[in-house]
């Protein structure tokens, strides 16, 4: 990979505003900008200290494109480890592009995606896992998951990856002397000691591979199915959840055609609410269609909401009947996955309607509300119980928990490899064919830092970053 160029690149967002960003990091970063910034104090850019912020005019020969703020980082004690320029000009989309052209011509090359920060891993300043969580932290759009991606990025993760792959060096290191001394017949490193060693790690790795449940879905929102007859309320249950009218509300049956997805965030955790096309017998085929989509939404969801109009079925036994039936369909088709069946429209029903109601439903499912979405009763109860179908007892007490794919493939296989070492102990397997699983699990250790990485992985990983970042 070629880092030893200067590169220039947008770091705010694209497009006009009351001021913008431009970055230029490399070897000659003050020595191009230098030249093209009159400084209001006179002093050159090269002459001033480290961490300073100056007032002048970016200029491109006699022509000022510019009055801007530039700071300066010497040396390695910048963002990517490497001399720094950050030109703070007004947002105009035309001031932008002048100077980026201008830096382009004067020798910067336009940084690729991600590149900044690929710079500050490969210079030392951050290990892997924390540059891939700089990417979490600008995507995280909740409480929940900017808590995970900042604690990822201050170390916590890799802090815990580094001390078990240095205890595990350290008996391989012994390990591999035994081979040394084979024809001998001596043990360097402790059986017992190395024994509860890999149980520590089994341990932690059961741990953090257990936790990438939780944080799969905290980092990506947790997929929510709204789902029931035509015109029960589906639809304006979703506007009282995001408080607007995001969904299209009408009096006739089956106006939702197809699925409607949108995110909000609920005690720091994103939710994404999917509200389906009506479960009935339909012989309009646009509307079978989305039937069909319903069952694959519910498929994909993390929790299924059954909404029913309960000012519909009041003490009618048939209708209650049929409600059980349906409510079962979904249970035996998904056993697995939580249902929470909520009777809607409950302003329209007496006190005594709709302890019928629950009398009558309680025994056939394990969560079940009563709510009106068009007054908003209730609404409070059910995203409180949302909550509850979350694990965020690990997040509530700041424990160490997996979001990214690639760091649990990572832990599977580390997994597999000290397990065959345990198999190993437990065999008394000599010293050389337990090397072997040893060195194979501190590789896939390395993976998750960067202490084992190449050209290929670090494309796939940092080409998914904005350009500027």
């Amino acid at each position: 990979m070629k880092i030893n160029d200067t590169i220039v690149a947008l770091a705010t967002a694209s497009g006009a505003g009351a001021i913008a960003i431009i970055r230029v990091s490399g070897k000659d970063a003050i020595e191009i900008v230098n030249p093209l910034f009159s400084a209001k104090s006179g002093k050159q850019l090269k002459d001033v200290n480290s961490h300073t912020i100056h007032l002048g005019d970016v200029k491109d020969n006699a022509k000022i494109i510019d009055e801007a703020l530039v700071s300066v980082f010497k040396g390695t004690k910048s963002y990517t480890g490497e001399p720094t320029v950050e030109i703070s000009c007004h947002g105009s989309h035309y001031i932008q592009q002048e100077i980026i052209q201008l830096l382009l011509r004067k020798g910067c090359r336009a940084a690729n995606p991600g590149e900044f920060t690929l710079r500050a891993f490969i210079n030392g300043k951050m290990d892997l896992s924390q540059a891939e969580a700089v990417a979490d932290l600008i995507a995280s759009d909740n409480e929940a998951s900017h808590q995970l991606a900042l604690q990822q990025m201050r170390g916590g993760f890799s802090t815990e990856i580094a001390k078990l792959r240095e205890e595990l060096l350290n008996f391989a290191s012994l390990i591999e002397l035994e081979l040394d001394f084979a024809e001998e017949d001596v043990e360097f490193a402790n059986r017992d000691e190395f024994q509860n060693l890999v149980t520590r790690i089994q341990t932690v790795l059961k741990r953090l591979i257990d936790s990438f449940a939780t944080g799969n879905v905290i980092k990506n929102g947790i997929p929510i199915a709204i789902v029931g007859e035509p015109n029960v309320g589906k639809s304006t249950l979703l506007n009282a959840l995001l408080n607007e009218e995001r969904a299209i509300v009408s009096d006739i049956a089956g106006t939702t055609r197809d699925t409607i997805e949108d995110e909000i965030s609920i005690g720091g955790i994103g939710f994404r609410f999917i509200d389906t096309a009506g479960i009935r017998e339909t012989k309009d085929v646009i509307e079978g269609l989305g039937i069909k989509k319903t069952f694959e939404k519910i498929e994909k969801s993390q929790v299924t909401v059954y909404l029913f109009d309960a000012s519909l079925i009041k003490n009618d036994a048939i209708r209650i009947k049929n409600l059980k039936v349906e409510v079962e369909k979904i249970k035996n088709r998904f056993p697995q996955k939580p249902l929470l069946v909520i009777a809607n429209k409950i302003d329209a029903l007496l006190d005594s309607e709709i302890q019928n109601l629950i009398d009558n439903l309680k025994p056939h499912t394990t969560h079940l509300l009563t709510i009106s979405a068009k007054t908003g009763l209730g609404i409070e109860e059910l995203q409180t119980t949302l909550l509850d179908f979350v694990n965020t007892g690990a997040l509530k007490n700041n424990d160490t928990i997996i979001t990214n794919s690639r760091h649990y493939d990572a832990l599977l296989k580390a997994l597999e490899e000290i397990n065959k070492v345990q198999d190993g102990l437990n065999a008394n397997l000599p010293s050389d064919l337990m090397a072997i699983d040893i060195r194979q699990a501190l590789f896939h250790f390395g993976e998750i830092t960067g202490q084992v990485t190449n050209d290929e992985l670090l494309g796939n990983i940092f080409a998914n970053f904005c350009i500027g970042k």
